[in-house]
């Protein structure tokens, strides 16, 4: 019986937006009345492929 192979994993391209990371850092506004970006960031879902780090297809 011949060997046979495994099907080689199709390879995707990377988020441009987040590096295969899945995760963005982005600014944040504070302040109640007269809001200001502060200088702290935060991590958030990368909205281009929703956390995969893959690039939409």
């Amino acid at each position: 019986m011949p060997a046979t192979r495994k099907p080689r994993a199709s390879r995707k391209k990377p988020c441009p937006d987040c590096k295969r990371a899945g995760q963005v850092s982005e600014t944040f506004q504070v302040g109640s009345r007269t809001k200001h970006e502060s200088t702290d960031r935060q991590e958030a879902l990368c909205l281009t492929c929703f956390g995969t780090g893959h690039a939409p297809e």
